[in-house]
């Protein structure tokens, strides 16, 4: 069936509901790809053949993009005569592998180096099991973040581990950057020729979808009206967290609470200004972009380009167009502790002035950087609460390194250049795997120190909104509880009328000694795990270094404690609660 706001008028919706309803599976797919094609100017795709040929699509994801890529690969290798089947990480073993003759693994590496959460345990089982894959064929795409010293490990070490165990590599792994269009699209051609049966069509793989419903998504994001900002902290605080209200009126985005949203910054003009000073050039010469087009330069650095973040990439990058003896050892295997100490609070510019002091034409500017990658926001709002508006929590960073003033691209993009009535490109990005139960009756807990708060607060809206009777306890914490406790007046009233059962707060610079969110856990270790044991699931939100690793080990050693097991009893019980998605994280 359409959606509700499908622009069709109510004749019309009755008529396609009708046709849709005599389609066959195959017969909507082909109907769908035709659409698209007819919509974008290409020629309508052809039929496919009957899907015969078994494909298996194994995908691990984080924020939801290797799942995107799996399900658009899967529509591809239907037209191409397979019969796919798209399987998540989490959900099969290793052992489980040998039963697929041909293998598409689509996995994303998550911080520096770490598989995605919820592919955690395969990855461990893969790793360390001996399994026969001789009867594999298979191909890899790995998605990573350049700015990380261990891009692409996770699949990296998958194409590797899949090699050592037999399996045959039948199209070379590709490992993406934040803007992996490209790549990815050249991958997933590549391998599915390859293993395509020789009647196969010539179907490439669709392009980016938008939401359904709308004509906004990746490729288009929505221009989002910023209806309010507050600064959420007091005066006297060490820290700058403000709320954002941004409209999604007519845009037809939807979400759900646990999703993000993407926000599309600029470089703000010191630091465009900063660059082209290093780089000695005025800003107003005219740079080609990827795809052909021409820029004025100060207006790409300031719109296209990623122009603070610092990586080994880069720096390789720069070492080609402007070679040292000092930047070679740097980069070198010999030099990765003096690398990571030399990254740390430097920017582009810096590593410019430093060792292309006369400075570097625009093509070799233009040539060292990525594009400028969205960031994405845990969601602080219900849709049910707040219809046609997506609220956020966003800290604003700002430091000092190095002897200049540093800040984030695009939280100071909010919080310095946008004002109430401006517009951010803005979009929505699913996350499936942090969800509110799927009963209404499902107790939760909740540990969201900081702007992890984010998600709670949309986690709470909408169990109120919906009725939900199933019990919420939260555990926040930050420094003081007189200047940063965000949201203090809504918890207090969610409180009062029975929609929050239990509160516990740690603010970690009120004392001489300092109290945190896991210390909370650790007081309560008995009743929370009641409450596990009666079903409820239990949800994390927030820093990944330390606070998630932190409050992981004071909930194992509640178990412990207040369960009565031994220490890998405990780690057992927990990755059964990941298992059954009664344990879920949302950390960066």
């Amino acid at each position: 069936m359409l959606p509700p706001n499908a622009p069709l008028t109510p004749d019309q919706r009755g008529r396609f509901d009708a046709l849709l309803i005599e389609l066959s599976p195959d017969q909507q797919s082909w109907l769908g790809g035709w659409l698209t094609a007819r919509t974008v100017g290409a020629p309508a795709v052809a039929a496919a053949p009957t899907a015969s040929v078994p494909l298996t699509i194994l995908y691990g994801t984080e924020s939801g993009n290797s799942e995107e890529l799996a399900a658009r690969t899967a529509k591809a290798a239907k037209g191409k005569g397979f019969k796919p089947t798209v399987k998540n990480m989490a959900d099969l073993a290793p052992a489980d592998l040998a039963k697929s003759e041909r293998l598409l693994v689509i996995v994303s590496t998550w911080g520096d180096g770490e598989p995605p959460e919820t592919a955690v345990s395969f990855y461990k089982s893969l790793m360390s099991e001996a399994v026969d894959l001789s009867k594999v064929s298979y191909s890899v795409c790995a998605l990573g973040d350049t700015s990380y010293e261990q891009f692409c490990k996770t699949g990296r070490d998958v194409d590797a581990r899949l090699a050592e165990l037999g399996a045959k590599r039948i199209a070379d792994r590709r490992d993406c950057d934040v803007d992996y269009e490209d790549l990815y699209t050249e991958w997933a051609d590549a391998a599915l020729s390859t293993l395509a049966p020789a009647q196969a069509a010539t179907v490439s793989v669709a392009p980016v979808p938008t939401a359904i419903g709308s004509q906004f998504g990746k490729k288009n994001p929505f221009p989002a009206e910023l209806l309010d900002k507050v600064l959420l902290n007091g005066k006297g605080t060490a820290k700058e967290t403000w709320h954002y209200e941004l409209s999604l009126e007519g845009s037809g985005l939807v979400y759900e609470p646990g999703d993000a949203l993407a926000v599309l910054p600029v470089n703000a003009p010191d630091m465009v200004e900063g660059l082209l000073k290093a780089a000695r050039l005025n800003g107003s010469e005219t740079v080609e972009l990827k795809g052909g087009e021409k820029k004025v330069l100060a207006d790409a650095l300031r719109e296209d380009f990623e122009i603070t973040t610092l990586s080994k990439a880069v720096l390789k990058k720069l070492h080609e167009v402007s070679p040292s003896k000092k930047l070679g050892a740097l980069i070198s295997d010999e030099g990765k502790e003096d690398l990571r100490e030399y990254l740390w609070g430097r920017w582009i510019a810096d590593a410019i002035a430093e060792f292309a002091p006369d400075g570097l034409s625009v093509e070799a500017l233009a040539g060292i950087m990525r594009k400028l990658p969205p960031r994405l926001y845990s969601i602080a709002s219900s849709p049910l609460e707040h219809p046609d508006e997506v609220h956020l929590t966003i800290a604003s960073v700002r430091y000092d390194a190095h002897g200049s003033s540093r800040k984030g691209v695009a939280s100071t993009y909010l919080a310095d250049l946008i004002k109430k009535g401006d517009t951010v490109p803005v979009f929505t990005q699913t996350n499936k795997n942090f969800r509110l139960p799927e009963s209404a009756d499902t107790p939760i807990i909740m540990v969201g120190p900081g702007t992890g708060i984010a998600p709670f607060r949309s986690f709470i809206e909408h169990r109120a909104a919906t009725g939900a009777t199933g019990k919420n306890w939260l555990f926040f914490g930050d420094q003081r509880f007189t200047y940063d406790f965000l949201y203090q007046l809504e918890w207090q009233d969610h409180l009062k009328n029975g929609t929050l059962h239990k509160l516990d707060v740690a603010f970690s610079r009120d004392q001489p000694e300092k109290v945190y969110v896991q210390d909370r856990i650790r007081e309560r270790a008995s009743e929370l795990f009641a409450w596990l044991e009666q079903g409820a699931h239990f949800y994390v939100c927030g820093d990944a270094s330390r606070m998630a690793h932190d409050v992981h080990e004071a909930l194992i050693e509640a178990v412990v404690s207040a369960g009565g097991r031994k220490r890998d009893e405990a780690e057992a019980y927990i990755e059964d609660l990941k298992k059954s998605k009664r344990y879920q994280r949302d950390v960066y």
